[in-house]
């Protein structure tokens, strides 16, 4: 399939659901707090998707079929749960660190957008992991140029991710572009460069619209799949974090439409 370049006012159209991700998501950073369970969080993200007049992109996925697929409305993953955490009963204690992952659509286009947050006070260990995280994120989008390869800027996000601070970069998940569908070509924005990587490599052009979202871990980069067969953990039980934004590619470099400025038509 070939990647969908966007127009200006569907770039709009997608900052207008970026505006009500980042809403949620904001809602969601405050309520995370010790004593709320994962899925008071989650019941407070769709009550503001239905107000908004969103659809989850979560959930159904990705069959979008009532009673088939992703059973909530958005993903909150903690501690060494890396993505698509399954909201519920689990209470979040001091000291977790907690992903918010929301993915919506508004007006036919989607907007995909996360972070990870502290519960409390967290330990200066997690809160650096966190720190390095979201600075790869905006290293990422520093760098997004024109004419560049995706892979220069993959390659930065594993340096200063493994070379520099000792951490991992979750290989099994990446990145994607993202518009009237929440997954479309480039299906894979990797934040790393490995042979089979090397292979799926793209030029940045203007009109680009990409889910970014570099996925660290502490310790090694296994993980695995828990029982409910959504939920990815750790391998060796050590917390992960998770920052995302959606940007479009323009002639002098990433505009972010998932934070919260109001669309200009």
């Amino acid at each position: 399939m070939p990647i969908i370049y966007k127009s200006r006012r569907e770039i709009e159209l997608m900052r207008r659901a970026g505006q009500v991700a980042c809403h949620i998501l904001a809602r969601m950073r405050e309520a995370a707090v010790v004593g709320v369970t994962t899925f008071e969080l989650d019941e407070l993200a769709r009550i503001e998707m239905e107000s908004a007049g969103a659809i989850s992109g979560s959930r159904g996925y990705p069959e979008y079929k009532p009673n088939k697929g992703y059973p909530r409305y958005t993903c909150i993953s903690v501690n060494d749960e890396v993505v698509h955490g399954i909201p519920g009963r689990r209470v979040l204690k001091e000291g977790d660190v907690v992903t918010l992952d929301v993915a919506l659509q508004v007006d036919g286009y989607f907007a995909d957008t996360a972070t990870t947050v502290p519960v409390g006070r967290i330990s200066p260990e997690y809160k650096k992991l966190l720190d390095v995280t979201k600075e790869t994120l905006f290293m990422a989008i520093r760098n997004i140029k024109p004419g560049r390869r995706w892979n220069e800027i993959a390659r930065l996000m594993q340096h200063y991710v493994e070379q520099i601070h000792g951490y991992s970069m979750v290989r099994e998940f990446v990145g994607h572009g993202v518009g009237r569908s929440m997954h479309e070509e480039p299906r894979s924005v990797a934040n790393f460069v490995t042979g089979e990587q090397r292979r799926g490599d793209f030029e940045l052009r203007p009109g680009m619209t990409l889910a970014v979202e570099p996925m660290v871990v502490m310790g090694r980069r296994d993980v695995v799949m828990k029982e409910d067969q959504w939920t990815v953990v750790t391998e060796d039980g050590k917390p992960a974090a998770h920052f995302e934004h959606t940007v479009a590619v323009t002639s002098t470099g990433a505009d972010v439409l998932t934070d919260g400025r109001p669309p200009n038509f």
